[in-house]
Formats: structure tokens, C-alpha cells, sequence
């Protein structure tokens, strides 16, 4: 999602606001299923991931989604473990309310 036509659902996303990023319910239901995969992976349970199906994801795509939640979340704990920030630059507008709002 690049481009100004994108702005509010970007903001709204970097904020951890999936309701104010206006994405269609089956992405929502992906981006929730990789919150459920990063703030507590044993809660995600199979019904989540039988409406993933029935929104029309399949199960390639599922474990996909699942591989790369849990991937990043591997990379934010190594990077808070080793006190790396990234540069100020990236962040130019200062730390994303998504990081926030679980501190």
C-alpha cells in the first residue's frame, strides 16, 4: 500500500488500527489472525482458521501468513533483547502507536 490514495489506511495499519485502515474483511481477518500469532500464538484457535477458509484464504496461504507473523515476531525479540533501534529516519514521524500501545 504505497501512494497518497493509501495514506489513511497506511497510518491507520502502523497504528495497529485495523477498523480505521477500511481493508476488505478478509484481510482484516488475515491481519488479525497474525496479531492473534504475535501477541499470544496459543490463543489463535481453529475456528480462526476455519473463517480464514471460508473468507476464501487457503491453507498455503494461511501457513504463509502464520510463517511470516511468526517470523517477525522471532525479529522484534531478537532486536529487544539487543537493544537495536532503528534509525531515526525510518521513523520519522516517531514510533508507530502499533509498538505503543502493548508497552
Amino acid at each position: 500500500m504505497q501512494g497518497a490514495e493509501f495514506e489513511v489506511a497506511a497510518e491507520a495499519l502502523r497504528n495497529g488500527d485495523l477498523e480505521a485502515a477500511g481493508l476488505p474483511p478478509r484481510e482484516h481477518l488475515l491481519l488479525e489472525f497474525a496479531g492473534t500469532i504475535a501477541r499470544a500464538a496459543h490463543r489463535v484457535t481453529d475456528e480462526q482458521v476455519e473463517g480464514l477458509r471460508e473468507a476464501g484464504w487457503t491453507d498455503e496461504q494461511i501457513a504463509e501468513a502464520a510463517y511470516v507473523a511468526a517470523l517477525f515476531s522471532l525479529f522484534v525479540r531478537l532486536a529487544d533483547t539487543f537493544g537495536i533501534e532503528p534509525p531515526a529516519i525510518y521513523e520519522p514521524t516517531g514510533i508507530p502507536g502499533a509498538i505503543t500501545r502493548d508497552r
